[in-house]
C-alpha cells in the first residue's frame, strides 16, 4: 500500500507541475496532504509536519544557498565572468577554443546559479564561434555540459547542497568527490560528444549575440578566478586539515572553522565585495542593490527545497520512507543504482532537475542507514539522475534550442543527448568511485 500511495504522490506532483501548470511549491504542500490524509495522518500532524520538514532543512541552507546567490551575482555583474574567458581563450589559441570555453564554463559554474552561467556563456560562445567561424553549436555544447555538471553534483548549488543536508553527507568531501566525477562527465559530453555536431551551422539569432565589454574595466584574471573559486579552496582545505592533520592545533582549529560552508561562503562575499565590487569603482548603495537583487533571484528556489523538505518528513512520519527502503533492500538493489533511477524517472516526468533531486531524496534517504551506503556518493548518483535526458518539459531546453536557432528535433539530437550521457557517465562514475574507496 505504500507503494501505491507514494507513486500516487508523485504521479499527483507530475500532473500539477506539467499539466495544471501550479506552482511547484505549492504542488508539494498539496501532496504531503494528500500522502498524510492517505496514511491516516489529520490536518494537524501533516500541517506540523509541513512545518517541520520546511524549518530542519532551510535552516541549515538558506544561509549558504543566499550567499552563494550573492556571491554569483557580483561575479556576472563585475565581468569576471568574462575576464576568464577571454584569457584562457587568449592563453589556448583557436586550436583549443572549446576546452577553454569549456574550463571556463567550470569555473564560473561554481558560484554562478545555472540559468545566470547560461545566459553568460551561450552569448559569449556564440560570440566568438561567430568571430572564428566555427559551428556554434560545436563550441558551445561542451561548455553547458560544464554548467550542467556544476549545477547537478557540487555544492552551493541549490539541489547538491539541499542532498548533503538531506543525507547527512559531508559538504567538503562530497565536493572533492564531484570534482573526480565531474571530469570524465564533462570530457565525454562535451569536446568528446561535439565531434560529431560540426555538422549544425544554425546561425543564432543575431540579438544573441553579446557585444564587447570595455577590458580595460573588467577586473584582472588571478583576483576573477580566486574569488570565484574561494568557497572550494576554503572549505576542501578544511576537508583535507581533517583528513591528513591534526584539528586540535591551532592551524587545525583555523582551518576548519574558515572551511565550515557557511563561514566559507561569508568570506568569500565580502572578499567579493570588495575585490569585484569596491575596486572596480562601484558604489556600496549600487554593491547592496545588486545582493538584494540575488535574494530576491532565489526566493522561488528556496521555496521549492522548502516543499520538497516538507514532503521528505511527511513520508518519515508516515513511515513510507522506511518501508520502501526495507523493500528496497530486500530487493538487493544497490542504493546508488536506486537513487539514479529514481531522480532520473523523475526528471524526465517534471523536467526539473531540482525538484527530481530533492523528490528523490525523500524515497531513499532511509537506505543510507539501512545499507551503509556512502552518503557523499549518494547526494552524486541522485544528482546525476537529475540530469538525465532533458526535454520539452525543461526550460533549459528551449533556451538552448531558441539561442541556437535549431529545431525540436535537432535539439534532441544534441542538448537532450549531452544531459544524458552527463547522467550516465556520472552514474557509472560515481560507482566506480564507490568501488575504489569502499
Amino acid at each position: 500500500m505504500s507503494f501505491l500511495i507514494l507513486a500516487l504522490g508523485i504521479l499527483l506532483l507530475i500532473l500539477l507541475i506539467t499539466l495544471a501548470k501550479l506552482n511547484a511549491f505549492l504542488s508539494f504542500i498539496i501532496v504531503c496532504l494528500f500522502v498524510g490524509l492517505c496514511n491516516g495522518m489529520d490536518v494537524i500532524a501533516i500541517s506540523n509536519a509541513v512545518q517541520k520538514g520546511m524549518g530542519d532543512l532551510l535552516g541549515t541552507l538558506i544561509i549558504i544557498i543566499g550567499l552563494g546567490a550573492m556571491l554569483g551575482k557580483l561575479v556576472a555583474e563585475s565581468g569576471a565572468a568574462e575576464r576568464i574567458a577571454a584569457g584562457l581563450i587568449k592563453f589556448s589559441g583557436k586550436k583549443n577554443l572549446v576546452w577553454a570555453l569549456l574550463i571556463t564554463a567550470f569555473i564560473i559554474g561554481i558560484p554562478l546559479f545555472y540559468n545566470v552561467g547560461f545566459v553568460l556563456i551561450l552569448p559569449l560562445a556564440i560570440s566568438i564561434a561567430t568571430r572564428y567561424k566555427i559551428p556554434p553549436v560545436y563550441l558551445a555544447l561542451p561548455a553547458v555540459s560544464a554548467l550542467s555538471v556544476t549545477h547537478g553534483y557540487l555544492p552551493p548549488h541549490p539541489s547538491p547542497t539541499a542532498l548533503v543536508q538531506q543525507f547527512h553527507a559531508d559538504l567538503g568531501l562530497t565536493m572533492l568527490y564531484g570534482f573526480i566525477v565531474s571530469a570524465p562527465c564533462i570530457i565525454l559530453a562535451g569536446p568528446v560528444f561535439a565531434k560529431t555536431l560540426k555538422k549544425y551551422n544554425n546561425r543564432p539569432l543575431e540579438s544573441f549575440i553579446a557585444p564587447p565589454k570595455d577590458e580595460a574595466s573588467l577586473p584582472g584574471m588571478f583576483i576573477s578566478i580566486l574569488t570565484a573559486f574561494m568557497p572550494v579552496i576554503l572549505i576542501s582545505a578544511a576537508t583535507l586539515t581533517k583528513m591528513f592533520f591534526n584539528t586540535a592545533g591551532t592551524f587545525g582549529k583555523i582551518a576548519t572553522a574558515v572551511g565550515e560552508p557557511a563561514i566559507a561562503m561569508l568570506i568569500t562575499v565580502l572578499f567579493a565585495i570588495y575585490t569585484l565590487g569596491i575596486r572596480q569603482g562601484r558604489k556600496m548603495s549600487q554593491i547592496g542593490n545588486s545582493l538584494n537583487d540575488a535574494a530576491k533571484d532565489i526566493a522561488v528556489i528556496l521555496f521549492i527545497v522548502g516543499g520538497a523538505g516538507s514532503l521528505k518528513q511527511v513520508l518519515t512520519d508516515t513511515g513510507i520512507s522506511n518501508e520502501i527502503a526495507a523493500s528496497l533492500q530486500n530487493l538487493h538493489i544497490n542504493p546508488l543504482l536506486a537513487a539514479w533511477s529514481i531522480s532520473a524517472i523523475i526528471r524526465v516526468a517534471i523536467g526539473s532537475a531540482t525538484v527530481a533531486g530533492l523528490t528523490t531524496a525523500g524515497i531513499v534517504a532511509p537506505l543510507i542507514a539501512s545499507t551503509g551506503a556512502d552518503p557523499n556518493l549518494m547526494v552524486l548518483a541522485t544528482g546525476a539522475g537529475s540530469l538525465f535526458f532533458s526535454h520539452v518539459n525543461d526550460s533549459g531546453f528551449w533556451l538552448f534550442k531558441e539561442y541556437f536557432n535549431l529545431s525540436i528535433k535537432q535539439t534532441m539530437k544534441t542538448w537532450s543527448i549531452m544531459e544524458t550521457i552527463v547522467s550516465v557517465v556520472g552514474i557509472i562514475a560515481v560507482l566506480l568511485l564507490n568501488y575504489i574507496i569502499h
